[in-house]
């Protein structure tokens, strides 16, 4: 019995993505040249992971282009933060601007990709991930502008939440920050498109079955042919 439990807890681990992993994949579809605003949350740790070979400038709306990775324990500097008020790196030739004009870059369509965190995403394109009713909110940030403007968004999120109830709905039940926006979705299970008809299967995690990806998505689920494994 506690060789079976083990090897269940086993399988577990390996059938899903953690938040790194999750920021790995993401990183894989950065561009060279892209101008990319990176959401708080596990969209905060794309930067770490972008290829060495490209160019990409990182853009944070409290006023930064041009963020670098986290800065190593002990080499932090306290007035470089990026929307979260995490610690950030500075690339050379970066440069500091109001939040004014940095609104200006994401509301004039200058921001080629924005990677954003959500509690729910519909099977429409439809993304919540601002509010909770009934629990205290500080504000909804810039997120409302960003999928208002953005041409190219993509999701990094869990797909159940904590009760194991999918996040990937038929339907948002929460608030929205924006309609009809989203254009892919990187979670611990999958790599999914949002086309006409729902969420088209692109990628499982290392060790996920079709069927467990299946029984986690509430919306309609679209898989064409074989759906390959990721690549980390």
């Amino acid at each position: 019995m506690k060789k079976e439990l083990n090897i269940a807890r086993q399988e577990k681990r390996i059938a899903m993505l953690d938040k790194t992993s999750i920021a790995k994949r993401i990183a894989q579809e950065i561009k060279n040249g892209f101008y990319v605003n990176l959401g708080i949350g596990i969209p905060t740790l794309v930067a770490n992971y972008v290829r060495k070979d490209i160019e990409v400038e990182f853009q944070s709306e409290n006023g930064v282009l041009g963020m670098g990775p986290f800065p190593f324990e002990g080499e932090e500097d306290a007035d470089i933060i990026n929307a979260g008020k995490q610690t950030i790196t500075a690339l050379p030739g970066a440069s500091f601007f109001d939040s004014a004009l940095s609104f200006s870059m994401i509301r004039g369509k200058h921001v080629d990709l924005t990677i954003l965190g959500a509690m729910e995403v519909a099977e429409n394109g439809d993304i919540a991930n601002w509010k909770i009713p009934g629990k205290m909110v500080k504000g909804m940030g810039g997120a409302m502008d960003l999928v208002a403007s953005a041409e190219n968004i993509i999701v990094a999120m869990m797909h159940t939440n904590k009760a194991g109830e999918s996040k990937l709905l038929k339907k948002c039940s929460l608030p929205l920050t924006g309609v009809g926006c989203v254009k892919k979705i990187v979670t611990n299970l999958a790599f999914l498109e949002i086309v006409e008809k729902g969420f088209k299967l692109l990628e499982r995690a290392p060790g996920v079955s079709v069927e467990s990806i299946r029984k986690a998505t509430e919306g309609n689920l679209i898989i064409t042919g074989e759906i390959p494994e990721m690549k980390i």
